[in-house]
């Protein structure tokens, strides 16, 4: 088996997990092919980040809305995508131990959207970022709402840490959002900022899943309806029968109808009275086997009962 073959296994037959991780990757390989393709064009390679970084600007958001989206799977940087696909494989084997891999997708999603939200909402309404416009792209604002969710329904599972030993996630997740807070006001605040709304929709999925509510049932059945969708209209449908055809069937039908409808002959009806008489010839002589034995019937009897026992078979 090959490695793309070993890939396609991985891909249909992983945890959604494993296919956000392959998404990532996929992307971060895509990104650095078409900046490395509009080198030897008069383009700018940053012409292709545009169209896939989530701006802060509403107007030029409102030309490009897929980047709400597409910025949450996407990294340049190397260490970025390492940084992230690590975190979210650590974490999201340990949220997959007591939960399913739709709400992980829709959690996923929920988290890129609202830190991209904020991210967006603080860019224009506080007045130290509104002066500047800046670009989001990475998937950490997603998984760190994973990691959040993990840390609030599993507060004291515990995790070993290089120089620190077993941790519980809770400090992990405490560390994780304080970090990012006092990180606002550096050269990376956008991302900071995004982090952070990750961060709350990871508590406030947790939280509410604690309390009865799953908050991802809309998304997963928006999610349901769109696979059926297009299973519907990919699945291939039945031929129709051509008129001929139907029309050969009708008449066969009918034909078929017609022999069964048709009234018995005189030999048919002559044949079930013989059967008749057959059977209770057979009936007298077995009466006769039964009191007498088999030696008492005459040679007569013995061949009528070879004679009808053929013609009943």
């Amino acid at each position: 088996m090959g490695i793309i073959d070993t890939l396609k296994n991985k891909w249909v037959y992983g945890s959604m997990l494993v296919r956000l991780i392959y998404i990532n990757v996929a992307f971060f390989a895509l990104l650095h092919i078409a900046t490395l393709v509009l080198t030897f064009t008069d383009i700018k390679p940053e012409y292709a980040l545009t169209w896939i970084e989530l701006p802060s600007s509403p107007d030029l958001f409102i030309t490009q809305p897929w980047t709400i989206i597409t910025y949450m799977f996407a990294q340049y940087d190397l260490l970025h995508i390492l940084f992230n696909m690590l975190w979210l494989y650590w974490f999201g084997t340990i949220f997959l131990l007591t939960d399913t891999s739709k709400r992980m997708l829709a959690l996923y999603i929920y988290g890129g959207i609202c830190g991209g939200a904020l991210f967006m909402a603080v860019y224009n309404l506080v007045p130290a970022y509104n002066y500047t416009l800046a670009w989001l792209i990475g998937s950490s604002a997603s998984v760190i709402a994973i990691v959040t969710a993990t840390a609030v329904m599993h507060p004291d599972y515990k995790v070993g840490l290089l120089f620190f030993g077993p941790v519980a996630l809770k400090w992990i997740a405490i560390i994780t959002i304080a970090i990012d807070f006092f990180s606002i006001t550096g050269d990376n605040g956008g991302g900071h900022i995004a982090h952070i709304g990750g961060a709350l929709t990871g508590v406030i999925y947790a939280v509410a899943l604690k309390h009865g509510t799953d908050i991802t049932k809309p998304f997963n059945r928006l999610a349901d309806w769109w696979v059926n969708l297009v299973k519907r209209i990919t699945s291939p449908r039945p031929a129709k029968q051509s008129n001929d055809y139907t029309r050969y069937r009708y008449q066969s039908d009918n034909s078929s109808k017609a022999k069964a409808e048709k009234p018995k002959s005189g030999k048919t009806a002559e044949s079930a009275t013989t059967n008749r008489d057959d059977e209770a010839t057979l009936d007298e002589i077995l009466d006769k086997i039964k009191k007498s034995g088999y030696s008492a019937l005459t040679h007569e009897e013995k061949q009528r009962l070879f004679d009808v026992s053929r013609r009943i078979k």
